[in-house]
């Protein structure tokens, strides 16, 4: 495809209509969008780029996208170019190597990088969902997903060597669910979750060990769930710091589920004790 290049003194006074096709603002005199700078991160696919446009706007540097998607960021090509920030239609060889994946979903974001802030206990409020030592960024999006379909809005992540921290795989793979999500981390996850005891009902999570998330319905505080690492699940000082440990009695041939799947089954038990907070994210399975 042949991407017709407009530079800024073509671009003086004009402004691309939402309902069209944008044009091309030349990116030539900006850094090449690159995922190698450690103050940029790439978001692949409509839905997170939607969701990054709705929750943090003016993070967005610069916009490329193909020719099946540009009909769909007419409102994002003139939020960038009031900001004075590029946007282009490009091939598609072009827009995978600009997303250094073909998984693209036909555009690409190139944010300012977040700092994920540190956790406080003290000032934590509704339910939270803890991740320790959740190591694959592809579960880390999927269990994003989950989280803000079931209207989760707290994530913690912790200190655990092996613990993923949001990236440009997970932001991918979330659809944007990490967008909608306050992400937070937590050193010495142990005494933190102490910590929360006073305001929260701390749930771990074992294989063969602990009871039905069902039966701790009862509690009025809101519960904050902790998942472990993918092959090892959660540690004994972990564990040892939890008020209780649910667990999913399975009938089957297989042992376990993929730390993801079992999210979403729990995040679910968790939205069936809570009436009066639906989910906020509405949609089906795809």
């Amino acid at each position: 495809m042949v991407v017709q290049k407009i530079g800024r003194g073509d671009q003086r006074g004009k402004r691309p209509s939402p309902g069209g096709r944008p044009r091309d603002r030349d990116a030539r005199t900006r850094p090449p969008p690159s995922g190698d700078r450690p103050d940029t991160v790439r978001i692949c696919g409509l839905p997170a780029v939607r969701a990054l446009e709705a929750t943090a706007p003016g993070s967005i540097l610069r916009l490329f996208f193909d020719e099946a998607t540009a009909p769909a960021v007419g409102d994002m090509a003139v939020h960038l170019a009031g900001l004075r920030r590029p946007y282009r239609l490009v091939g598609a060889e072009e827009l995978a190597k600009i997303a250094g994946t073909p998984m693209h979903g036909g555009i690409v974001a190139v944010m300012t990088a977040r700092p994920v802030p540190a956790f406080d206990a003290d000032a934590a409020d509704g339910p939270l969902l803890v991740l320790d030592g959740v190591g694959n960024p592809h579960n880390l999006g999927a269990i994003a997903r989950s989280a803000a379909f079931f209207g989760i809005r707290r994530l913690v992540l912790s200190d655990h060597p092996a613990q993923a921290l949001p990236s440009e795989a997970a932001y991918r793979v979330s659809e944007g669910g990490l967008f909608h999500l306050e992400v937070s981390r937590a050193t010495d996850l142990p005494r933190a979750l102490r910590r929360l005891s006073g305001s929260h009902r701390v749930v771990g999570t074992a294989l063969g060990r602990g009871a039905p998330f069902a039966g701790f319905g009862s509690d009025p505080r809101p519960v904050a769930l902790v998942l472990g690492n993918e092959e090892d699940g959660l540690g004994r000082r972990t564990l040892d710091a939890c008020a209780a440990v649910a667990t999913l009695p399975g009938g089957g041939a297989v042992q376990s589920l993929n730390v993801a799947a079992t999210a979403a089954i729990l995040l679910w038990e968790m939205g069936r004790a809570r009436p009066s907070s639906p989910p906020a994210t509405r949609g089906a399975a795809r």
